[in-house]
């Protein structure tokens, strides 16, 4: 069976500043960097040894990653963001209602399949391809939840609510199914879903 830690990158200015952000990039701010390294406290407590790391070409996802491990890793385009289109950049208020389904593909963008394939193919093909049992791969807030959606079918753990900067989703995979083991949000009192 091999472990996979799916983060979501930390906070951002773009995430501060309520704007849409999927393929553009900013900066972590103070507390995106106290979240990456909350996450690298949170291994080390668990003993949690990381064998092998990828991470989302943005350099939000790069920067998190770094304060986590101080191993060489992998920078992978599929691992990125929900294109967005012309609305990168935005403010957050010009959001269709969800689910946004196909609504981006007319102004340059992703449909929410395509992107939810892409997801979901690349995290497999790492996955396949790694010899290692305990991987760390960092990518972003809707990666993450597609990719739970793509396995929902096989996990009981959830979470309603949008996935916080920081997040930790473990995952176990064993013949060919991914199943989501728990959920660990960096909070002054640690959320921890489990099962």
């Amino acid at each position: 069976m091999k472990t996979i830690y799916l983060v979501r990158h930390g906070q951002n200015v773009f995430n501060l500043r309520h704007k849409i952000q999927g393929w553009c990039d900013s900066p972590l701010t103070a507390e995106g960097i106290k979240q990456g390294e909350w996450v690298k406290h949170y291994f080390d407590e668990q003993n949690i040894q990381i064998e092998d790391a990828y991470a989302s070409t943005s350099e939000r996802a790069c920067d998190t990653l770094e304060l986590i491990t101080d191993l060489p890793y992998q920078r992978v385009k599929g691992l990125k963001e929900w294109h967005f289109g012309r609305f990168e950049g935005e403010p957050e208020y010009l959001n269709p209602p969800l689910p946004y389904g196909d609504f981006f593909v007319n102004y340059g963008g992703e449909s929410e399949i395509m992107f939810k394939e892409r997801i979901s193919q690349t995290i497999q093909e790492i996955v396949d391809n790694a010899s290692a049992q305990s991987i760390l791969i960092v990518s972003h807030g809707a990666s993450c939840r597609q990719f739970m959606r793509q396995w929902s079918h096989t996990s009981t753990v959830d979470q309603k609510s949008p996935l916080k900067n920081g997040c930790i989703l473990t995952f176990h995979y064993e013949n060919n199914q991914f199943r989501l083991h728990e959920i660990n949000n960096p909070t002054s009192g640690v959320e921890k879903l489990m099962h």
